[in-house]
Formats: structure tokens, sequence, C-alpha cells
């Protein structure tokens, strides 16, 4: 009797945002995996722990930004993103749209851009997107899918840091104010996607996880205005967003839309923690100790929810490469004294500011990794099938075709019902 597929399944995607991972190894940053042996391929290495997708950020001019941690213009991008491409992952290309961080409390205007009246903004994104892509394309690093904005929730090209609060051109989702400008800059960027990259998914990502009406809101507006995009991308971090009720909350209005859904920013601490925590935010330390362990714990319970909800297809631990360790930034460090929740101890100096010594070696890999792979239903990245199974030992392809004899060649087989890797 064949075996048959019941369901469909959706292509799942898990791995990180390593926006930062050329700027570390150039400056001597050392890896180790979870034995203590040293790291010399780390998107190979990646690979090996399941995971099949990396994101990256690009500014526009990032000389202007002042941050060290915010390097990444169109060459940098470039060739880290050739080098994904070249590993077999897919490469999530995230536009801030600015020269430095953009979230929902800043979404400053390229200073390039700052003189631009609205007109010409609608033309200036489209042609600096469009040009931005063709670049990527031709150097061999197609992105897969693209963020037209970063954390875009309240809108984005505000105007400059310096002008007064109401000059601001501010979204507010199910708001008058500034709306159809926004969505005008959303559909300019999208249609350079779209002739450009026309197999790419584009993503809407905004993170207001802890308020599930305002993203009904927003992605309502979206659909009013007809902005095109395919996937709707969340940043969900507990110290920010809440709890997983929260996140569930959020999950199911978003699914609503009908759209596939990409956690396409997470995390969680594995030392000392900051009280840096949203009006939303909540201190699970409780229930996931700050610590390796702890981490690991938080990330294994994140995917049990993720993995509950169809429509959610994607999973990206942030600045997940993190590790000031061996490096010279001039005595300034980037993510140690504030941002510990790297898959990597980050040299911390697990010496916690918690006054917690934590015993584990610099520059070494989070047992949270090993989880990931979980979300994509294992090295297969399979899940939600069921099958009748065989009545015989025959071998069959994941197309259902009958094979003449046990596979030799690497893939992804069904035998006695049950599938099986071939490596």
């Amino acid at each position: 009797m064949l075996w048959a597929p019941i369901c469909c399944f959706a292509q799942k995607y898990v791995g990180g945002d390593i926006s930062l991972l050329t700027k570390y190894e150039t400056n001597g940053a050392k890896y180790y995996d979870l034995n203590g042996n040293s790291i010399t391929d780390m998107l190979g290495f990646f690979k090996e722990q399941g995971l099949n997708s990396m994101r990256v950020r690009l500014f526009v001019d990032p000389t202007k930004s002042g941050d060290i941690a915010a390097c990444q213009d169109l060459d940098y991008v470039k060739d880290l993103g050739k080098r994904i491409k070249e590993k077999g992952m897919s490469f999530v290309l995230d536009f801030h749209y600015s020269d430095t961080w953009a979230d929902p409390a800043k979404q400053w205007t390229p200073d390039a851009w700052k003189s631009l009246s609205d007109e010409d903004l609608y033309t200036q994104i489209y042609d600096y997107t469009k040009a931005a892509l063709q670049v990527l394309v031709e150097a061999g690093a197609t992105p897969d899918f693209i963020q037209t904005g970063n954390e875009i929730s309240y809108g984005m090209l505000w105007g400059v840091k310096t002008a007064s609060s109401s000059s601001l051109k501010k979204y507010y989702a199910g708001q008058e104010a500034n709306r159809t400008r926004f969505t005008s800059l959303l559909k300019k960027a999208g249609q350079a996607c779209r002739e450009i990259c026309p197999s790419a998914k584009i993503i809407l990502h905004t993170e207001r996880v802890a308020r599930p009406n305002y993203i009904n809101s927003f992605y309502q507006d979206m659909n009013n205005a007809e902005v095109d995009y395919d996937i709707i991308g969340m940043s969900y971090y507990p110290f920010y967003h809440g709890d997983f009720t929260k996140l569930e909350a959020a999950l199911t209005k978003a699914e609503s839309f009908n759209k596939d859904i990409m956690i396409v920013e997470t995390g969680y601490y594995y030392a000392w923690q900051t009280s840096d925590f949203g009006s939303d935010g909540i201190d699970l330390s409780a229930t996931y100790p700050i610590s390796p362990e702890g981490q690991q714990a938080f990330t294994k319970a994140l995917i049990e929810v993720l993995n509950q909800h169809e429509k959610v297809t994607g999973l990206y631990w942030w600045w997940m490469e993190a590790c000031e360790n061996g490096l010279d930034w001039n005595t300034k460090r980037v993510s140690d004294d504030w941002y510990n929740a790297s898959l990597f101890n980050d040299d911390a100096k697990v010496n916690g500011k918690d006054g917690i010594t934590y015993n584990y070696p610099a520059g070494k890999v989070m047992p949270a990794i090993t989880e990931l792979k979980a979300f994509v239903g294992g090295s297969s990245g399979i899940s939600g099938l069921r099958y009748a199974a065989p009545e015989d030992n025959t071998w069959y392809d994941l197309s259902g075709r009958r094979m003449t004899n046990k596979p030799t060649s690497k893939g992804i087989y069904i035998n006695n019902g049950q599938k099986i890797i071939v490596k």
C-alpha cells in the first residue's frame, strides 16, 4: 500500500540575525563549539546545527550613525549575503531606511534624504530599494525575503532627529495622520522588490506583540490601502513584550489575515539582564533562570508555543553572533554591557553584574542553539505530516514514488511509514 500525504506543509525557516558577523570576524572574535573546539567556518557551523536561514540589516549611510555596530552598508551586506547564499541558506534582507537603528522609538530619515518632500521620498525609496537589490542580485546575493522597514509599527522616515516632536511624521494604526504617506512609501518599496526580486517574499515587520489590537489595526490598515506584502513579521522579547500568553494572543490576531508569520527577532538572556524592561515586559527569570541552561529552556518552550501555530513559518534569533571575546574595539565594547542574549558567551565577564559567577568559557556556543532545529521538525524541516504506513519495507521518495532499492543518495525518504534521513 502506497503512503499518501494527508495534509500539506509549509517550508519553515530558522536562523538568526548575524549582521555583525563580518565585523566580529575581521576583529578577531574567537568562537567555540559545545566541545570547546574552535569554529573556523561560522556559517558552516550554523548549518550543521540545522539552521537554514540568516538575516542581515542594511543602513543607507551608516557612516552617519556614530555607532560601531551600525556598520552595514551595501558593500558589507552584499558580501555577507553572498556567503549566506553560497552556503545554501535563505537570505533575509532587512532594510532600515535610515542611517542608524530604526525601531519603534526612532525612524530617522537618512541624512541624504532629509530635505525631500513626501512625493520625492516616494520616488527615492523606490529608486534606492531597486538599486540596492540590483547590486545584490548581480553579486549572487539575491534575497529570499525582504523587510521593507524594520519594526515599523509607527511608520518610518519620520524626519530628522533634531526636529520638534510635533513635526515628525509618525503613523498610528487606525488613525488618519500620515497613514497615506506611510502606505505610499511601503507600496513604492514593494514595487521595487517585485521588479528586481520577483520570487522574494515581502515582510512587514511590527513589534506590538503586547498589544494585539494594535497589530490587528496595523495590518487592517495595510489591507485597506492594498499594500502588497506576503508575510507578517514580529519581534518578540519577553522583557519588552510579555510572557507567552501575550505572544499567543498576538499570533491569534495575526493569523486572521491569512498570511504566513515570522518571528524575525527574538532573544533571551544567558547572563545578567538589564533593567531595561518595556512597560509590557516581564521578568521570566523565576521560570527560566538567567543562565545558559535557562536560555535553553526558554528557547525550547518558545518553539513549543510557535509550533502550535501552522501559520508561523520563521524564527530568527537576534544578534546571535555577538561575541566580544578576543576583540579590540579600542576599549569600547559593543554588546556585553547591555545585551547578553547572544548564542555565544559574549565575554560578559561571566562574573556578571548580578554578582553571580558563570562557569562558561568566553566565546563558547550556548546550548540553546541545539533547540532551534526543532522549529523546523528536526533536521528534515518537515512537520505536520501524517502517512498511511506501507505494508512492506519498500522505500519511497517525498513525492510518493516507489524506489527499486534502498536509497544511497543524501535526502529524506519514507520507509515503514517513517521519515528516514540518509546522510
